[in-house]
This record gives C-alpha cells, sequence and structure tokens, in this order.
C-alpha cells in the first residue's frame, strides 16, 4: 500500500483508513467477526462525488467481492498482480455504462480462507472442519449490516451483488444458494466446482430461485495440465446448462470461456469490465 491516512468518519463513528494507493476513494475498515471471532479488513472503494453534498441524498448499488486483498493494489496482490476493480470501476461510471457504486472487498484471512471458503467436508485435499456454511452469516448479519450502517447503500437484491474468483467464487455461489432473494447479481470467475466432489454442482440442481443476473466465466487453461484444465471447463458448463434449465435467459445468465485464459487475477481482472457491465449495466 502506498499510503495511508487514518481519521475518524461520521455518522458512525468508525475509524477507517484512507488507501492512497488505489485510483479513487479506497477505505480500509478493520473489522471483528463474531462469526468467523477473527479480523480482516473490509475495503470499501466509494465512486467520485459520493461526498458532495448533492449527493447526500443519493444511495448507491453495493457489489461485495471475495479475497479483497487482490482486487484494487498490486502491493497486496496475491503475486502482486490485482484485478484493477478501482480503475475499471472508475472508467466504467465515467463513460456512463454502470450507475455510480460501492465496491467492497472482504479480505481473506491467509491460514484460514481455504475453511473459510468450504462449505462442504472434502477428502481432497482433506478438510473435515470446515466453516464455509457459516458464511451467509458472516455476510449477511455482520458484514452487510456494517457497511449499510456506514455508507449510503441502496438495498434489495436488485441493489446487491456478490463475487469471487476460485474459492471465493464457490463461497459466493453457496451464498446465494442458501439465502436466494438477497444476491441479486452473481459474479462466479473460475469457480472451484470440483471441491468436496462437485457437491455444489449438486446442490445447484435443486435450486429455485437465482440471483437475477449471473456471469459465468473460465479459462481453457486453469488447471495446469489439458485434462484437468478440460475438466474445469466441463464443470462451469453443467453448471450453466442447471442454470440454463432453470429458466434463466440469455439476459440473466452469460457464461464466458475464455480461450487460454489460466487461473489468476491477471485473467480474472480482464474478465471483470464485461461481467461489471452485465451485472449492473443497463
Amino acid at each position: 500500500m502506498a499510503s495511508v491516512q487514518r481519521v475518524e468518519m461520521e455518522p458512525a463513528a468508525v475509524n477507517v483508513i484512507r488507501a492512497g494507493g488505489a485510483t479513487g476513494d479506497l477505505r480500509l475498515h478493520e473489522f471483528r467477526s463474531r462469526v468467523f471471532t477473527n479480523t480482516r479488513f473490509l475495503r470499501v472503494w466509494l465512486p467520485a462525488g459520493y461526498d458532495d453534498p448533492q449527493n447526500a441524498g443519493r444511495r448507491y448499488p453495493v457489489f461485495y467481492l471475495n479475497d479483497g486483498q487482490n482486487l484494487f493494489e498490486s502491493s497486496t496482490a496475491f503475486g502482486g498482480v490485482e484485478w484493477g476493480v478501482d480503475e475499471t470501476a472508475d472508467r466504467m461510471i465515467r463513460e456512463g455504462i454502470i450507475p455510480p457504486m460501492i465496491i467492497v472487498g472482504l479480505d481473506n484471512t491467509g491460514r484460514d480462507r481455504l475453511r473459510e471458503y468450504m462449505p462442504h467436508r472434502s477428502m481432497h485435499p482433506m478438510m473435515m472442519r470446515v466453516k464455509g456454511r457459516y458464511y451467509p452469516d458472516f455476510l449477511m448479519k455482520e458484514v452487510m449490516p456494517f457497511v449499510e450502517r456506514v455508507y449510503r447503500v441502496a438495498t434489495g437484491p436488485e441493489n446487491t451483488g456478490l463475487g469471487g474468483s476460485s474459492l471465493g467464487a464457490l463461497i459466493a455461489l453457496y451464498t446465494a444458494i442458501a439465502r436466494p432473494g438477497v444476491i441479486g447479481r452473481l459474479l462466479l470467475e473460475s469457480p472451484s466446482l470440483w471441491a468436496s466432489n462437485r457437491q455444489i454442482v449438486k446442490d445447484s440442481r435443486g435450486v429455485k430461485i437465482w440471483p437475477e443476473r449471473i456471469f459465468l466465466a473460465v479459462g481453457t487453461a486453469e488447471a495446469g495440465s489439458p485434462e484437468r484444465s478440460r475438466t474445469a471447463v466441463d464443470d462451469v458448463r453443467e453448471l450453466a446448462a442447471i442454470m440454463r434449465r432453470a429458466v434463466l435467459s440469455e439476459r440473466r445468465l452469460r457464461t464466458v470461456i475464455t480461450e487460454g485464459a489460466v487461473h489468476n487475477e491477471s485473467a480474472w481482472g480482464e474478465r471483470f469490465p464485461e461481467a461489471l457491465q452485465f451485472l449492473f449495466g443497463a
């Protein structure tokens, strides 16, 4: 992170760190979770003009994204490569492609990431004491109320998005299934559908209520070997077919399979503009 400045915010009177290494207004909150009994940063990106007096009564759509440290700044991103969420959102708002919106990055907690993002027990890798089934409560009973208290967020599923990549996409999908009707915009980048013997794919077959818009994407070189990469693509195709059978039209579901794309932040960042436009554009 290039530079930070600790300030007080009103009306919530909570400490916030303003990040100096991002495009636009990025604010970091140290957030203690009772659900997971740990602490992480919430990274809240605000659109230009948020604090202008003429916008004091305006409320904004909000997009929650997992693995928050990979979204906005290369200094905190895995491998030093960020998604470029701040630059992309700022440009697309200025061009009128999407409305002004708030984007919230939820940091993972490092060593607990696998357990928190896995909703079902797993044999490969061996993971019996998973915590992912608590993630919907963490998001909807802790994070979302905090963000809505501190910032001017528009409520309702049509104004609420959730997404992630890899295991972060897996837990986003699980959350949308477990708490139907809350998330209206869902981003699934290279979802780890293989986890727990593909249990999430099996669960998807019984879903009656899907988010209004879903962006589902994968690359053809995801897994390091041609066979495993084909399996990752096949899993995404199967999930898309399940969603199609649930009467999700092309207006509601976009499936993107990128030739040669691998499993990393660079690939997810390259697809983010298309995803953002599909999920939140007119």
